[in-house]
Protein backbone atom coordinates (compact mmCIF):
# COMPACT_ATOMS: atom_id res chain seq x y z
CA UNK A 1 0.00 0.00 0.00
CA UNK A 2 2.57 2.80 -1.23
CA UNK A 3 0.12 5.54 -1.71
CA UNK A 4 -3.15 6.45 0.32
CA UNK A 5 -5.80 9.13 -0.81
CA UNK A 6 -7.47 11.55 1.83
CA UNK A 7 -8.72 14.57 2.10
CA UNK A 8 -9.25 17.29 4.44
CA UNK A 9 -12.79 17.40 5.96
CA UNK A 10 -13.46 20.62 7.88
CA UNK A 11 -10.35 20.61 10.52
CA UNK A 12 -10.27 16.45 9.93
CA UNK A 13 -9.33 14.12 7.65
CA UNK A 14 -11.19 11.15 5.79
CA UNK A 15 -10.11 8.42 2.97
CA UNK A 16 -10.43 9.87 -0.21
CA UNK A 17 -14.11 8.08 -2.08
CA UNK A 18 -14.61 5.38 0.78
CA UNK A 19 -16.19 4.81 4.03
CA UNK A 20 -13.51 2.98 6.31
CA UNK A 21 -12.19 4.72 9.10
CA UNK A 22 -8.68 6.44 7.98
CA UNK A 23 -6.68 5.39 11.24
CA UNK A 24 -7.41 1.52 10.65
CA UNK A 25 -5.58 2.18 7.25
CA UNK A 26 -2.89 3.89 8.80
CA UNK A 27 -2.23 1.27 11.01
CA UNK A 28 -1.69 -1.28 8.61
CA UNK A 29 1.61 0.59 7.11
CA UNK A 30 2.64 2.02 10.60
CA UNK A 31 5.83 -0.94 10.30
CA UNK A 32 6.34 -0.60 6.50
CA UNK A 33 10.05 1.36 5.60
CA UNK A 34 10.65 4.37 4.64
CA UNK A 35 9.43 7.92 5.04
CA UNK A 36 5.77 9.16 5.15
CA UNK A 37 5.55 11.93 2.14
CA UNK A 38 2.73 13.78 2.62
CA UNK A 39 1.81 16.11 -1.11
CA UNK A 40 -1.28 18.37 -1.52
CA UNK A 41 -1.70 20.86 -4.41
CA UNK A 42 -2.85 24.36 -4.43
CA UNK A 43 -5.25 26.57 -5.50
CA UNK A 44 -8.24 26.04 -7.85
CA UNK A 45 -8.08 21.80 -7.04
CA UNK A 46 -10.83 20.06 -5.30
CA UNK A 47 -11.52 16.37 -4.76
CA UNK A 48 -14.51 15.12 -6.50
CA UNK A 49 -14.65 18.11 -9.05
CA UNK A 50 -14.78 16.23 -12.19
CA UNK A 51 -12.33 18.65 -13.81
CA UNK A 52 -9.80 19.94 -11.25
CA UNK A 53 -9.83 16.68 -8.67
CA UNK A 54 -6.11 16.56 -7.70
CA UNK A 55 -5.96 12.33 -7.19
CA UNK A 56 -6.74 12.21 -11.06
CA UNK A 57 -3.87 14.41 -11.98
CA UNK A 58 -0.86 15.37 -9.94
CA UNK A 59 -1.53 12.97 -6.92
CA UNK A 60 -2.44 9.98 -8.74
CA UNK A 61 0.32 7.21 -9.30
CA UNK A 62 -1.15 7.47 -13.14
CA UNK A 63 -2.40 10.75 -13.83
CA UNK A 64 -5.94 10.46 -16.16
CA UNK A 65 -5.02 11.12 -19.76
CA UNK A 66 -7.98 13.14 -19.57
CA UNK A 67 -6.01 15.72 -17.14
CA UNK A 68 -3.45 16.60 -20.07
CA UNK A 69 -0.01 16.15 -19.24
CA UNK A 70 0.87 16.48 -15.72
CA UNK A 71 3.88 14.93 -13.87
CA UNK A 72 2.51 12.26 -11.52
CA UNK A 73 4.16 13.71 -8.13
CA UNK A 74 3.78 10.10 -6.21
CA UNK A 75 5.89 8.37 -9.11
CA UNK A 76 9.14 10.97 -9.10
CA UNK A 77 8.79 10.83 -5.17
CA UNK A 78 9.73 7.31 -5.62
CA UNK A 79 6.44 6.10 -4.92
CA UNK A 80 4.80 2.36 -6.87
CA UNK A 81 8.16 1.72 -7.76
CA UNK A 82 7.81 -1.66 -5.55
CA UNK A 83 10.77 -1.49 -3.59
CA UNK A 84 10.09 -2.39 -0.11
CA UNK A 85 11.28 0.65 1.54
CA UNK A 86 9.27 3.41 -0.60
CA UNK A 87 7.88 4.31 2.91
CA UNK A 88 4.07 5.77 2.45
CA UNK A 89 2.88 8.23 0.72
CA UNK A 90 -0.36 10.57 1.18
CA UNK A 91 -2.21 12.13 -1.51
CA UNK A 92 -3.99 15.22 0.76
CA UNK A 93 -6.69 16.82 -0.95
CA UNK A 94 -8.99 20.40 0.21
CA UNK A 95 -11.38 22.41 -1.54
CA UNK A 96 -9.31 25.42 -3.11
CA UNK A 97 -11.40 26.47 -5.43
CA UNK A 98 -13.48 29.65 -5.44
CA UNK A 99 -12.40 33.49 -4.51
CA UNK A 100 -9.04 33.33 -3.36
CA UNK A 101 -9.63 34.76 0.08
CA UNK A 102 -11.97 31.84 0.58
CA UNK A 103 -9.31 29.00 -0.13
CA UNK A 104 -7.26 30.53 1.73
CA UNK A 105 -9.95 30.10 4.92
CA UNK A 106 -10.31 26.52 3.52
CA UNK A 107 -6.24 25.92 3.30
CA UNK A 108 -5.87 27.27 7.31
CA UNK A 109 -8.89 25.18 8.31
CA UNK A 110 -7.02 22.05 6.16
CA UNK A 111 -3.80 22.82 8.07
CA UNK A 112 -5.43 21.83 11.31
CA UNK A 113 -6.95 18.32 9.63
CA UNK A 114 -3.27 17.87 8.57
CA UNK A 115 -1.82 18.48 11.82
CA UNK A 116 -4.32 16.07 12.80
CA UNK A 117 -3.08 13.16 10.41
CA UNK A 118 0.70 13.96 11.34
CA UNK A 119 -0.04 13.66 15.02
CA UNK A 120 -2.18 9.94 14.59
CA UNK A 121 1.12 8.95 11.81
CA UNK A 122 3.67 10.35 14.77
CA UNK A 123 1.28 7.94 17.14
CA UNK A 124 1.50 5.36 15.07
CA UNK A 125 5.59 4.71 14.40
CA UNK A 126 7.18 7.89 16.65
CA UNK A 127 10.52 6.86 14.77
CA UNK A 128 9.01 7.73 11.37
CA UNK A 129 10.35 10.47 9.32
CA UNK A 130 7.23 12.61 7.83
CA UNK A 131 7.82 15.40 5.47
CA UNK A 132 5.49 17.58 3.68
CA UNK A 133 5.52 19.07 0.01
CA UNK A 134 3.13 21.84 -1.36
CA UNK A 135 2.24 23.87 -4.29
CA UNK A 136 1.28 27.49 -4.00
CA UNK A 137 -1.27 27.94 -1.54
CA UNK A 138 -0.14 24.20 -0.26
CA UNK A 139 2.14 25.83 1.47
CA UNK A 140 -0.43 26.98 4.16
CA UNK A 141 -1.31 23.91 5.51
CA UNK A 142 2.03 23.11 6.55
CA UNK A 143 2.47 26.61 7.98
CA UNK A 144 -0.68 26.15 9.85
CA UNK A 145 -0.11 22.66 11.00
CA UNK A 146 3.49 23.53 12.57
CA UNK A 147 1.44 25.64 15.22
CA UNK A 148 -0.76 22.68 16.06
CA UNK A 149 1.61 19.37 16.21
CA UNK A 150 4.80 18.17 18.53
CA UNK A 151 8.46 19.36 18.04
CA UNK A 152 10.11 17.15 15.73
CA UNK A 153 6.14 15.74 13.94
CA UNK A 154 7.33 17.08 11.12
CA UNK A 155 10.87 17.07 9.67
CA UNK A 156 11.53 18.26 6.34
CA UNK A 157 8.82 21.20 4.11
CA UNK A 158 9.43 21.84 0.23
CA UNK A 159 7.07 24.68 -0.43
CA UNK A 160 7.09 24.83 -4.47
CA UNK A 161 6.46 28.80 -5.19
CA UNK A 162 4.25 28.81 -1.82
CA UNK A 163 1.52 31.06 -1.55
CA UNK A 164 2.39 32.42 1.76
CA UNK A 165 3.35 35.40 3.70
CA UNK A 166 6.68 36.26 4.80
CA UNK A 167 5.68 37.07 8.64
CA UNK A 168 3.55 34.20 8.56
CA UNK A 169 6.08 31.48 7.56
CA UNK A 170 8.21 33.17 9.95
CA UNK A 171 6.02 32.72 12.40
CA UNK A 172 5.56 28.76 12.02
CA UNK A 173 8.88 28.32 11.90
CA UNK A 174 9.14 29.90 15.50
CA UNK A 175 7.09 27.64 17.05
CA UNK A 176 8.37 24.33 19.10
CA UNK A 177 7.81 22.18 15.90
CA UNK A 178 8.86 24.73 13.14
CA UNK A 179 12.69 24.91 15.32
CA UNK A 180 12.53 21.15 14.56
CA UNK A 181 11.82 21.06 11.11
CA UNK A 182 13.67 22.42 7.87
CA UNK A 183 11.83 24.36 5.04
CA UNK A 184 12.76 24.59 1.81
CA UNK A 185 11.60 27.12 -0.14
CA UNK A 186 11.82 26.80 -4.04
CA UNK A 187 11.06 30.13 -5.52
CA UNK A 188 11.39 31.44 -9.01
CA UNK A 189 10.90 35.33 -10.71
CA UNK A 190 8.22 33.02 -13.30
CA UNK A 191 5.85 33.18 -10.40
CA UNK A 192 5.98 37.17 -9.76
CA UNK A 193 2.80 37.80 -11.01
CA UNK A 194 0.94 35.16 -8.95
CA UNK A 195 3.09 36.25 -5.94
CA UNK A 196 1.59 40.06 -6.57
CA UNK A 197 -1.92 38.60 -7.40
CA UNK A 198 -1.83 37.22 -3.99
CA UNK A 199 -0.72 40.20 -2.03
CA UNK A 200 -3.46 42.29 -3.87
CA UNK A 201 -6.09 39.91 -2.56
CA UNK A 202 -4.96 38.91 0.71
CA UNK A 203 -4.25 41.16 3.67
CA UNK A 204 -0.94 40.61 5.00
CA UNK A 205 -0.31 39.86 8.51
CA UNK A 206 1.37 42.85 9.15
CA UNK A 207 2.11 46.58 6.73
CA UNK A 208 4.50 45.83 4.12
CA UNK A 209 4.94 42.08 4.22
CA UNK A 210 5.45 40.30 1.37
CA UNK A 211 5.38 36.80 -0.30
CA UNK A 212 7.88 33.96 0.48
CA UNK A 213 8.63 34.35 -3.41
CA UNK A 214 10.63 37.18 -2.47
CA UNK A 215 12.98 35.28 -0.37
CA UNK A 216 12.75 33.62 3.33
CA UNK A 217 15.11 34.13 6.16
CA UNK A 218 15.17 31.61 9.04
CA UNK A 219 18.07 29.50 10.17
CA UNK A 220 16.12 26.29 9.60
CA UNK A 221 15.03 27.71 5.75
CA UNK A 222 16.65 27.47 2.84
CA UNK A 223 15.35 29.69 -0.76
CA UNK A 224 16.19 28.23 -4.18
CA UNK A 225 15.64 30.47 -6.83
CA UNK A 226 15.00 28.11 -9.69
CA UNK A 227 15.46 30.28 -12.40
CA UNK A 228 18.74 31.83 -11.19
CA UNK A 229 21.65 30.54 -13.48
CA UNK A 230 24.02 29.94 -9.85
CA UNK A 231 21.40 28.18 -8.21
CA UNK A 232 21.16 25.63 -11.26
CA UNK A 233 24.68 25.39 -11.76
CA UNK A 234 25.26 24.66 -8.05
CA UNK A 235 22.42 21.91 -8.55
CA UNK A 236 24.22 20.71 -11.42
CA UNK A 237 27.59 20.12 -9.85
CA UNK A 238 25.49 18.53 -6.84
CA UNK A 239 24.33 16.12 -9.87
CA UNK A 240 21.48 17.83 -9.83
CA UNK A 241 20.75 18.89 -13.18
CA UNK A 242 17.50 20.94 -14.13
CA UNK A 243 16.18 22.56 -17.34
CA UNK A 244 16.24 26.34 -17.44
CA UNK A 245 13.34 28.42 -17.37
CA UNK A 246 11.61 28.81 -20.46
CA UNK A 247 8.91 31.39 -20.04
CA UNK A 248 8.91 35.14 -18.50
CA UNK A 249 5.70 33.66 -16.58
CA UNK A 250 4.76 30.41 -15.33
CA UNK A 251 2.79 28.85 -12.04
CA UNK A 252 4.31 25.13 -12.42
CA UNK A 253 7.98 25.35 -12.98
CA UNK A 254 9.01 24.11 -9.51
CA UNK A 255 7.69 20.40 -10.55
CA UNK A 256 7.53 20.48 -14.63
CA UNK A 257 11.15 22.04 -15.40
CA UNK A 258 12.96 18.68 -15.90
CA UNK A 259 14.89 17.76 -12.84
CA UNK A 260 13.42 19.26 -10.40
CA UNK A 261 10.87 16.21 -8.81
CA UNK A 262 13.93 14.48 -8.65
CA UNK A 263 15.77 16.79 -6.18
CA UNK A 264 12.70 16.77 -3.75
CA UNK A 265 13.03 12.57 -4.06
CA UNK A 266 16.64 13.06 -3.09
CA UNK A 267 15.71 16.07 -0.54
CA UNK A 268 12.51 14.03 0.80
CA UNK A 269 14.36 10.40 0.90
CA UNK A 270 18.37 10.92 1.49
CA UNK A 271 18.60 14.07 4.09
CA UNK A 272 21.88 13.50 4.31
CA UNK A 273 23.07 13.60 1.20
CA UNK A 274 20.93 17.23 0.89
CA UNK A 275 21.79 19.01 4.05
CA UNK A 276 20.67 22.87 3.92
CA UNK A 277 23.95 24.30 4.91
CA UNK A 278 25.30 22.64 1.69
CA UNK A 279 22.81 23.53 -0.33
CA UNK A 280 23.31 27.10 0.69
CA UNK A 281 26.97 27.25 0.36
CA UNK A 282 26.29 27.60 -3.03
CA UNK A 283 23.72 30.02 -3.75
CA UNK A 284 22.81 34.10 -3.53
CA UNK A 285 23.01 35.13 -0.53
CA UNK A 286 19.41 37.14 -1.60
CA UNK A 287 16.80 36.33 -4.57
CA UNK A 288 16.98 38.35 -7.85
CA UNK A 289 14.20 41.32 -7.25
CA UNK A 290 10.48 40.96 -8.31
CA UNK A 291 10.26 41.74 -11.71
CA UNK A 292 13.69 41.40 -12.62
CA UNK A 293 12.80 38.23 -15.07
CA UNK A 294 9.64 39.70 -16.91
CA UNK A 295 10.79 42.98 -17.87
CA UNK A 296 14.49 41.88 -18.98
CA UNK A 297 15.67 42.92 -21.60
CA UNK A 298 15.80 40.22 -24.80
CA UNK A 299 19.23 38.44 -25.04
CA UNK A 300 21.73 40.04 -27.79
CA UNK A 301 21.34 36.49 -29.94
CA UNK A 302 17.58 36.73 -29.82
CA UNK A 303 17.14 40.39 -30.65
CA UNK A 304 20.02 40.86 -33.46
CA UNK A 305 19.62 37.56 -35.28
CA UNK A 306 22.42 38.68 -37.69
CA UNK A 307 24.79 38.54 -34.62
CA UNK A 308 27.04 35.56 -34.72
CA UNK A 309 30.18 34.78 -32.35
CA UNK A 310 34.15 35.44 -33.54
CA UNK A 311 35.00 31.84 -34.77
Amino acid sequence: MPMIRINAVGDTFALHRSPRPPRSVLRQTRSSPGPVIIMTHGYKYRPDCSKSCPHQSILALQPSPLRGHCPSWPQHLGFGSGFEDEGLGIAFGWNAQGPVWEARKRAIEAGHALADLIGSLRQMNPDRPIHFIGDSMGAELALEALHHIQPGALNRVISMTGAAYHSRARMALDTPAGRRAEFINVISRENDLFDCLYELLIQPPKRGDRCIGTGLNAPNAVTLQIDCLQTLDHLSRANFPVGGPQRRICHWSSYTRPGMLRIYNALLRDQNRLILPALQRGIPDQPTRRWSRLFALPRLRQLLPFVQKAS
